[in-house]
């Protein structure tokens, strides 16, 4: 009973519910790694007493909680402050309110030495603030008639993101897959802004989503996955295009000559994707932009840049060294900084110090780097919103980060050592999902303020128009998995979902970006309506959206589809039989949401239509079940959905015409109320391969294929502009449709 007390305390589920009315307790020995992990010994009845106490005299009878949070007139829960506690804030900009005693806090503005609502401020009633505050970070003191005093964050939030402007329509992409003829071999920056320009002006598109961007752990071999970044924070500078540096016109003599050779090796990798149909060898591609990025840094700077650069560094400050010096470390000692000398295993220790200073151009050249891709994004957000984009770019913010990246080494305290995420066991996975990403110490973010949280998100939405956010449904808890043990052997840990929403409002309301959640998957009661009533989008696919006897899909229940691998070498995805389960109408979809037929996990629809999917499940041994059932219940489904296409008079062209059936299921999407429809843009072209195959590694180059036609041929961005297929589907969404 001690055990499961303390596991309470700190946030640990001790069972969870793999199916409705199932329950399935967590071991001892996971509850004991967990709570270790969180810094407490619970490996014995002594150590689980003496951690009870430790609980009752720290965080039990703490004046005040780490981080205390806020929304207009919806003051924080201070009931428990002795009476006659005095409260004073102090404003993220540096002003200070009057003193009161009591809990209460509304919101407002501030003025002169009172808060108050843009208003006069009335005389306060007993057990409230004398008027409202700022939305920010502010700071929260308190002294006790006991003569006890405390300090906490004050997190003053707004109630909901930010709204897309309208319904919108738009394409989700796989940069890297976008090639042009002027790309090094996969897709770049420069494809993103053209590929924005043209569709926002051509299309009337109000946005792109894209794959992460997140800085990749370097190779060789490089982890193709977007899904397991080395850091969050900071773009990959292998999205550059190297031509549209401003100092690339600078390059003389040698240099420039060596410029043009690598230009030269570069058209060779595009070619031997795009014309011999080899994968994308994103390490080769990294290799010839990082020499011509070396030349590239001997250029001088002009003093405009020069100044810009500066405020770079100025606005970016510890972190930014701190990635820069992880990447010169990692040259040096490779990527993993566990197995560095121990005196470089901690960034603030002398040894780091020492090297820091032995190392000044090389950490110089990683920090130019991540102003460069910064710039890029700028741009290329520039270039959609110049197009007429409503929202522009969609970035991905992936669940979690490398064990070995830079993030967890420049922030080790925010991490918990030992402990992986990923997915229990459900009706569709018995074996439970570990995707080999550490969690966040819910702990350590709520004493920082949840600082780690707001900087990622700062960074992310620098130059987005609106954020998804991987697994959204980890605001909420994440499945721990201990090291070494099956992933059938985690247990839930829960995070402050009011703290981690509320940061992610500001941040969005501060960016003036909306937010879309990716919640697919299991998801606990309560989750979807509390994203709703905050305004974040959730993520409808087409071939899921049945009613699978909890209604609506906005209900809390357990999504058709499971959770998916982020690292692209964990269990399949598939989807379960709809036999007995009705599609759901248009007009039942949720409207907060963004609307599509597939996504980066499962087959494009071409595959799905013609079976090619099963086919390749089959070659590669991933079926479920035996071949001739997988296949009878593919058959089984589509018809059911080529049935309900050509009852709702969709499909005039007949099932027999695949580029028809594509234009139907779009058509039907536009039916829905969903304020965001995105098209896959291999769908637009009819692109057979999946991007991405979970529950395969080396099985199939998964991240690494170009987008190619429906006889698997590379088709260059600029092919893509001028595909009849393409214009033929994109017609569904004139204005008259939206």
């Amino acid at each position: 009973m001690g055990r499961a007390r303390l596991a309470r305390l700190y946030g640990i589920a001790t069972s969870y519910e793999p199916a409705p009315g199932r329950t399935v307790p967590i071991g001892t020995e996971t509850v004991v790694a967990v709570l270790a992990a969180l810094g407490v010994d619970a490996s014995t009845t002594d150590a689980v007493r003496t951690a009870l106490d430790a609980y009752r005299e720290g965080p039990g009878r703490a004046l005040l909680p780490r981080t205390v949070v806020a929304r207009p007139d919806r003051p924080p829960d201070l009931t428990r402050l002795p009476e006659g506690t005095v409260l004073r804030v102090e404003t993220e900009d540096g002003r200070t309110g009057e003193e009161w005693t009591g809990g209460g806090l509304i919101g407002g503005g501030l003025t002169g030495g009172g808060l108050t609502g843009g208003r006069a401020a009335p005389d306060p009633e007993p057990g409230t603030a004398p008027a409202g505050l700022p939305l920010g970070i502010h700071t929260l003191h308190a002294r006790a008639p006991d003569g006890r005093t405390a300090r906490a964050r004050l997190i003053v939030a707004p109630d909901r993101v930010p709204a897309p402007p309208g319904r919108t329509h738009g394409f989700l992409v796989q940069l890297y897959s976008l090639l042009s003829r002027h790309s090094w071999g996969m897709g770049d920056l420069g494809d993103l802004a053209d590929l924005a320009a043209w569709s926002g002006r051509s299309l009337g598109t109000g946005f792109v989503q894209l794959n992460p961007l997140h800085a990749a752990v370097p190779g060789p071999p490089t982890d193709p996955s977007p899904y397991r970044p080395s850091s969050r924070r900071f773009p990959d500078p292998v999205h550059l295009r190297i031509e549209r540096i401003p100092e690339y016109a600078g390059l003389a003599g040698a240099a420039r000559a060596r410029a043009d050779e690598l230009a030269g090796r570069a058209r060779a990798l595009r070619a031997a994707v795009l014309d011999r149909g080899a994968p994308i060898d994103r390490d080769a591609v990294w290799a010839l932009k990082k020499e011509a990025l070396e030349l590239l840094a001997a250029v001088p700077l002009a003093p405009g840049r020069r100044a810009a650069y500066g405020d770079y560094l100025a606005e970016q400050g510890q972190a930014l060294d701190d990635h820069a010096t992880w990447c010169a470390l990692a040259e040096r000692h490779g990527p993993d900084w566990r197995r560095w000398p121990a005196a470089l295993r901690d960034p603030r220790s002398s040894g780091t110090a020492r090297l820091r200073a032995r190392l000044p151009d090389r950490i110089d050249f990683h920090r130019r780097l991540a102003w460069l891709t910064d710039q890029q994004l700028a741009a290329a957000q520039r270039a959609a919103r110049d197009a007429g984009m409503a929202i522009g770019l969609v970035h991905d913010l992936a669940v979690g980060v490398h064990p070995t990246g830079a993030d967890t080494w420049a922030q080790q305290d925010a991490y918990a050592a030992g402990m992986s995420i990923g997915a229990p066991p459900d009706a569709f996975n018995s074996r439970g999902q570990d995707w080999g990403l550490p969690p966040w110490r819910p702990d350590a973010l709520a004493a920082a303020g949840y600082a780690p949280y707001r900087a990622l998100l700062r960074a992310v939405l620098r130059h987005a128009g609106a954020l998804r956010i991987d697994h959204v449904m980890g605001l909420f808890r994440l499945w721990w998995v201990p090291e070494g043990r099956p992933p059938t052997e985690g247990a839930y840990v829960r995070y402050d979902a009011e703290a981690m929403l509320s940061v992610l409002a500001l941040e969005a309301h501060r960016a003036g970006a909306a937010v879309i959640g990716e919640d697919l998957g299991t998801v606990a009661p309560g989750v979807r309506g509390t994203l709703a009533e905050r305004g974040v989008l959730g993520t409808s696919v087409l071939w899921f959206e049945r009613d699978y006897g909890g209604g609506a899909p906005d209900a809390d229940d357990r999504s058709p589809a499971c959770d998916a691998d982020p690292s692209a070498s964990g269990a399949e995805m598939v989807a379960p039989s709809g036999a007995g389960a009705r599609i759901l109408a248009p007009e039942e979809w949720r409207g907060g949401c963004l609307a599509t037929v597939t996504t980066h996990d499962l087959p494009p629809t071409a595959a799905r239509l013609t079976g090619e999917d099963v086919a390749l499940r089959e070659r590669l041994g991933l079926l479920a079940g035996p071949p001739a059932r997988e296949r009878s219940r593919a058959r089984y489904e589509l018809a059911e959905w080529l049935g309900e296409l050509t009852r709702r008079g969709l499909l005039p062209e007949g099932p027999y015409d695949e580029a028809a059936a594509v234009r139907a299921v779009h058509r039907f999407l536009l039916r829905t109320p969903a304020r965001m429809v995105g098209v896959w843009l291999p769908d637009a072209v009819g692109d057979r391969r999946p991007q991405n195959l979970p529950g395969t590694w080396e099985e199939y180059p998964n991240w690494r294929l170009p987008i190619a036609g429906p006889d698997g041929r590379p088709l260059t961005l600029e092919e893509l502009t001028a595909s009849p297929r393409l214009h033929a589907l994109m017609r569904e969404f004139s204005a008259g449709n939206l």
